[in-house]
């Protein structure tokens, strides 16, 4: 029984610092501009290869339906066992990876010739397309090995991934600096071999002991100290201008923060060996205390995919995810167009870029626990959380279409915050009215909805209406006009969302009060039993 929890908390690791290597999505800031130069590209042409960047990231239906026959129950003498099969999802996951991104070096430096867009396209949803399999196969081994702290860990898990963009980008500045080409290279090389050193490492453990929680806080400690770590390189990296060996040094102190979650899980296995992980019911935390084992029926049932497109929750968490991700998605394919309509610098950028990916963090990180909090000792439900988000990235979009100085950073702080706050909400409701036996196959469908939005906000608004603006031979475009439109329109398009999702919460509130009771009856049970 300890074998199986000290290699519980060796496979949280692993997922974790796979999770910190693959978003090589959010980094597309980096090298588009010298991906529309190299292919002589147009805005529209541009948005519409970004558009199949976020529907190979998001559609991960296949890496679901993979990691649900990979991982199936089989039984054997009247006992049930999980295959140990989640490392043939990250395998699938690293060829396509390496395969997508050397593809898309080798047309931007000129080994093959110029493809054809539909053909860039393929690369560039091949590329990302691979980020779903290491997704979908970290977060769901995770709810599997912590089931009693399903919102903290898709947390965790969500987490690492929004700090990903920042964390390789830290390795081009520090390795690459002002080589964008060559670090698209990397892109196809580092996580590509993070994920095949460490894919035998995951696996599922269903497994729960009361003392998960406090390793689980120590993770999410760390988490925070690297963003906030992170964050204060990117500003001191937009002030300074910093020498080689600074950023060695920098980078080397980032690597020993990303290695410091090892401690936590020494320590994990050592408390299991010494069978004294189990904390006493004073030193338990009353948000987590004792989940509650019987649960009502919509949530004890699992739901296949065909089963939860027949409800109108799916369609409205579908509906929902189109208004925010999409719009929140376009906003960050955008970023770099934005600022250089509006004359910033280069580094001032760059480092929008940078500090999205650590905004999208805070949001996977903090609504993950928050919505624990919340739910457990507030009542509020994470529909009513996620309908807020979306409010509040309605008012983002407003502000960056206002195109007043230094707007751009208060309205990419508060969509990119939302649009992390939904990628970790949206996976977690999923588990709540779905179940968790196909959860990767439900939210990545639902996920769909992202790349569907993206690619209306991007070509056919943000665009077309920048073309539109355009001129001069190298189709540029200057000043606030160029996108003061666009998002107003993603403004209604976020509010339309916050008013869909204010419909599933309607809809689920009663669910969720019969949730709270059913725990609240289940703790005091426990507590008549001590």
């Amino acid at each position: 029984m300890a074998r199986r929890v000290d290699n519980k908390w060796v496979s949280t690791i692993a997922s974790i610092w796979i999770q910190a290597s693959c978003g090589a999505s959010y980094t597309f800031g980096i090298y588009s501009s010298t991906l529309k130069s190299s292919q002589s590209y147009s805005q529209s042409t541009l948005d519409t290869v970004s558009v199949f960047k976020d529907i190979g990231a998001n559609a991960g239906v296949i890496s679901g339906l993979l990691y649900s026959a990979v991982t199936e129950k089989r039984g054997r003498s009247g006992r049930s066992v999980l295959s140990p099969g989640p490392w043939l999802v990250l395998l699938a996951g690293a060829v396509q990876f390496f395969a997508g991104y050397f593809l898309i070096w080798a047309s931007v430096v000129g080994v093959i010739n110029r493809p054809p867009v539909a053909v860039m396209c393929l690369f560039m949803w091949m590329a990302a397309h691979a980020q779903t399999f290491f997704n979908t196969t970290d977060v769901v081994s995770g709810v599997h090995n912590f089931s009693d702290y399903s919102g903290t860990i898709v947390g965790i898990m969500k987490g690492f991934l929004g700090l990903s963009g920042a964390i390789l980008i830290q390795v081009y500045y520090t390795m690459l600096k002002d080589q964008p080409s060559a670090f698209i290279l990397m892109l196809a090389i580092l996580p590509t071999t993070v994920s095949l050193v460490l894919m035998l490492l995951v696996r599922i453990y269903d497994t729960n002991a009361m003392g998960d929680k406090k390793h689980l806080n120590s993770f999410s400690a760390v988490a925070l100290i690297i963003a906030g770590y992170l964050m204060i390189l990117i500003v001191l990296e937009n002030i300074f201008t910093m020498p080689l060996w600074s950023r060695i040094l920098t980078f080397i102190v980032l690597l020993f923060l990303l290695f410091w979650p090892l401690k936590t899980v020494l320590v994990a296995m050592r408390e299991e060996r010494e069978g004294s992980s189990e904390p006493s019911s004073s030193e338990q935390s009353p948000l987590l205390e004792n989940p509650p084992q019987v649960v009502p029926e919509k949530v004890s049932k699992d739901m296949n995919l065909i089963q939860a497109m027949r409800t109108g929750d799916f369609w409205l968490l579908f509906i929902a995810m189109v208004c925010g991700l999409g719009s929140g998605l376009a906003t960050i394919n955008n970023i770099s167009q934005i600022g250089e309509s509006l004359g910033y610098s280069t580094v001032e950028i760059n480092t929008l870029v940078s500090l999205l990916s650590i905004w999208n963090f805070l949001g996977r990180f903090g609504a993950g626990y928050v919505s624990d909090v919340l739910l457990y000792k507030r009542g509020f439900t994470r529909p009513f959380l996620m309908a807020f988000t979306l409010l509040v990235m309605t008012a983002g979009h407003i502000i960056i279409a206002s195109g007043f100085s230094g707007n751009l950073y208060v309205g990419s702080v508060l969509v990119g915050v939302c649009y992390g706050c939904q990628w970790s909400l949206m996976p977690t409701i999923t588990s709540e009215i779905f179940g968790i036996g196909h959860m990767g196959t439900i939210f990545n469908t639902i996920a769909i909805g992202s790349p569907v939005g993206s690619y209306i906000l991007s070509v056919r608004v943000i665009g077309y209406i920048y073309d539109e603006e355009a001129t001069g031979e190298d189709n540029s475009c200057y000043g606030t006009r160029c996108f003061m439109l666009s998002f107003f329109i993603l403004a209604s398009v976020a509010f339309f969302g916050f008013l869909v999702d204010l419909v599933l919460f309607f809809r689920t509130r009663s669910f969720y009060k019969l949730v709270l009771h059913r725990r609240s009856q289940h703790s005091q049970l426990t507590a008549a039993d001590e």
